[in-house]
């Protein structure tokens, strides 16, 4: 009986790394339709995809199933080799992008999502500059909730996002860019919002939207321990939403509030006392190989920010 042929007995071409690519995504993201969004694939062309990966590996790589996403062992195998040849890959595009002093790849962005309405220009200038700088360099945007930018930079999905942060956090390095205004809202047909003399107690009364800063431990006033977290919208449409409803009180921007018109339909209630301000950073994990482009693009952020702030 001879042996068994090998399952990857020839060169990697084009289409394996494609596919290797698919399939990082879809265990990084937790799954086929996690992932469609970020790939821009549907879900059945994943599921193609990772099929012929398979095929072409000659190994079972995930189940999908009612329990959710799972990887066999075959595939822990696989995505961790994965890892270290895309790692490897963009190494090398970095070495070789020194030598010739150019820069060619990819630079992936993620914004906390309605970023762009309270913004000054440092951002656009900054992607301005680096177009120019770097026209070889495929520049890809995602827009996620403040703390899903985190995550994406912890997990090395995005090379630089720029959020909010809820904490430090040792292996990341922040760049401070600009800030927005945070009022606690109150909408038409709630009971507070024609009511006179209100009190800090009344507020204690009602329901609240909440938001990441009223988890716990994140609350930046000590009374707001003390508010009825009774519905969930960390992001700030569906928050708006709810607050229009009457049935709620929550927190927005005010940027958010003065640009979709909903100054007429809803108040700040005690913006001096509970009122805060968000910072946004742009962020990036220390010591990423992907740093040549990553560099690049934060040298110009930080130039537009200075030309911003004169």
């Amino acid at each position: 009986m001879g042996r068994k042929k090998a399952a990857l007995s020839r060169q990697l071409a084009d289409i394996d790394l494609r596919l290797l690519n698919v399939f990082k995504a879809v265990v990084d993201y937790g799954g086929f339709s996690a992932a469609e969004l970020p790939l821009n694939l549907a879900n059945s062309t994943i599921s193609n995809y990772i099929s012929d990966l398979e095929k072409r590996l000659d190994m079972h790589l995930c189940i999908r199933g009612r329990a959710g996403f799972n990887l066999t062992e075959h595939g822990v195998v696989v995505y961790n080799a994965t890892t270290e040849l895309l790692a490897a890959i963009d190494q090398f595009r970095t070495t070789i992008n020194h030598s010739h002093n150019r820069l060619s790849g990819y630079l992936h962005i993620a914004f906390a999502e309605h970023m762009l309405s309270v913004h000054n220009s440092c951002v656009t200038d900054a992607l301005k500059s680096f177009t120019q700088l770097a026209p070889d360099v495929e520049v890809k945007i995602s827009t996620m909730g403040s703390d899903e930018v985190t995550i994406a930079v912890q997990n090395k999905k995005v090379d630089i996002g720029i959020t909010v942060l809820s904490e430090r956090y040792h292996e990341i390095e922040t760049l401070a860019l600009f800030s927005e205004e945070m009022y606690v809202y109150c909408a038409k047909g709630h009971p507070l919002y024609e009511q006179n003399n209100i009190t800090t107690q009344d507020l204690q009364q009602y329901p609240f939207v909440e938001s990441p800063r009223l988890l716990r431990g994140r609350e930046p006033h000590p009374d707001m321990e003390l508010w009825k977290k009774m519905a969930k919208a960390h992001h700030q449409e569906a928050r708006a939403t709810l607050i229009l409803t009457g049935a709620y009180l929550g927190i927005l921007p005010k940027h958010i509030v003065m640009n979709w018109g909903l100054n007429q339909r809803m108040k700040p209630l005690f913006p001096k006392l509970y009122g805060y301000q968000n910072t946004f950073k742009a962020i990036r994990r220390k010591n990423i190989g992907n740093a040549l482009i990553s560099n690049a693009f934060y040298q110009c952020l930080t130039d537009s920010l200075k030309v911003s702030q004169n």
